[in-house]
């Protein structure tokens, strides 16, 4: 995979690429969009632990199918409001790591998702040979 940065573009606000080239032949890994729950059923309030859980979530579907956030190719994150975007950054952050490689990413203002105590979703685009 390549990150594809082009110099005539304004560099990106935070750890991401403007775009990544998946070359012909990898399979490929699409998770739905994962939320801020644990496996009891609890719902943590705070964004960064929802956030923080949405990539554990993520890095399990990543490792069922033999990859990891190394192979991330694109990041989509949702949140409910704007004042959520350092805490799901520094989760993102956390879970992209210092990688050689950054993905390529997307993140939206939301007005609500299924349940009114969710505040952050994210779903990620993977590739590996």
């Amino acid at each position: 995979m390549q990150s594809l940065m082009p110099g005539t573009l304004r560099r990106p606000f935070g750890a991401y690429s403007h775009g990544t080239e998946i070359p012909a032949g990898w399979r490929i890994v699409r998770t739905s969009g994962q939320l801020g729950i644990r496996p009891d059923d609890t719902i943590p309030d705070s964004p960064f632990d929802q956030a923080t859980l949405c990539f554990e979530a993520i890095r399990a579907i990543l490792a069922e199918a033999g990859m990891g956030p190394q192979d991330v190719a694109h990041v989509t994150g949702y949140v409910t409001d704007r004042a959520f975007f350092p805490d799901y950054m520094a989760a993102r952050d956390a879970f992209v790591g210092p990688a050689a490689r950054l993905p390529a990413s997307t993140l939206l203002i939301v007005s609500g998702f299924t349940r009114p105590e969710f505040k952050v979703e994210v779903e990620v685009m993977a590739a590996a040979p």
